[in-house]
């Protein structure tokens, strides 16, 4: 019998330069496949509406040829599908001499199908990737690493509704596990910035422009309750996640893996009306309600 690691480094090779075999790779590892002893696990929508994303844009194309895909979105989703498969098979009693350290997530959720445990298991394995592959992100335009850094700080807010339900939301504590639901939030996260993003890659530099349109669509989320407690959630997930790298990921309130930390214009937008609204409304736990307002207008 093969060990674990060389059973799910197989079956990603198989499909490494097929988007469409990904894809399908990604739905057998929640559903099975005929005649095998694996059981269903629960949140498959959301696996694959992080893919389908990836998909539309071609990401995942093979890097040689006449529209290549990202060599940086490729490892990360070959990460998430390696650990993945490596947990099945340690599930079921596969070798585990080299295993990878993020699939170990993984093995908790396919024995705990929960959604705190999906949550952890996923976003282990996307900032182990993040962490890995830096050199690959360095390569992407100044667009892509915007967004490359607002799918990671909204996948570990999402993660909070879940698992840190006051850090997320506040006083809205009790609702926030029904909104981080990852049925609900993760299928939301990537069609929002799905509308933003024309379905071609790679983008070009003019970052401002698909900046502007983002915050437009998505301030009441990433201004008005994401951006007062940012730091609290990449400190708290550099915990969870048992990866402290994640505290770096973060500079005076600038999301900065593979962006510098003085360019922060894009990352504060004036908020609009809802987003201060929200800010004062839900301030983050520990924080009093106030109804002054900064110079830009923001309170909290």
């Amino acid at each position: 019998m093969s060990t674990a690691a060389e059973f799910a480094l197989a079956k990603v090779s198989r499909v490494r330069d097929d988007p469409d075999a990904r894809l399908a790779l990604m739905g057998e590892l929640y559903t099975g496949t005929p005649g095998d002893a694996m059981p269903h696990l629960p949140y498959r929508r959301a696996a694959v509406a992080f893919m389908k994303w990836q998909l539309r844009r071609g990401l995942l194309r093979p890097v040689h040829g006449p529209r290549p895909g990202s060599p940086w979105w490729r490892a990360v989703n070959e990460r998430l599908l390696r650990d993945g498969w490596e947990a099945r098979a340690l599930d079921v009693g596969y070798n585990p001499a080299g295993a990878t350290a993020s699939a170990a997530s993984s093995v908790d959720f396919v024995r705990e199908p929960t959604a705190r445990n999906w949550y952890r298991a996923h976003n282990v394995s996307i900032v182990a990737a993040y962490l890995d592959h830096r050199d690959l992100a360095e390569q992407e335009s100044r667009t892509e690493r915007f967004f490359i850094n607002l799918v990671l700080l909204r996948v570990l807010y999402a993660h909070a509704l879940v698992s840190a339900p006051r850090l997320a939301l506040g006083w809205l504590a009790p609702v926030a596990p029904a909104l981080g639901d990852p049925r609900v939030r993760m299928t939301g996260i990537f069609l929002s910035i799905s509308r933003i993003l024309p379905d071609t890659y790679p983008l070009g530099d003019d970052v401002e422009r698909y900046v502007a349109i983002e915050h437009r669509l998505g301030r009441l989320l990433d201004v008005g309750l994401i951006q007062p407690r940012m730091r609290r959630v990449y400190e708290w997930s550099a915990a969870q996640l048992g990866q402290p790298g994640v505290r770096n990921l973060l500079t005076d309130d600038v999301p900065c893996y593979a962006w510098p930390a003085d360019d922060r214009l894009p990352w504060f937008p004036r908020p609009t009306v809802l987003a201060r609204a929200a800010r004062r409304a839900v301030p983050p736990a520990g924080d009093r309600p106030t109804h002054q307002h900064g110079p830009d207008g923001a309170g909290g």
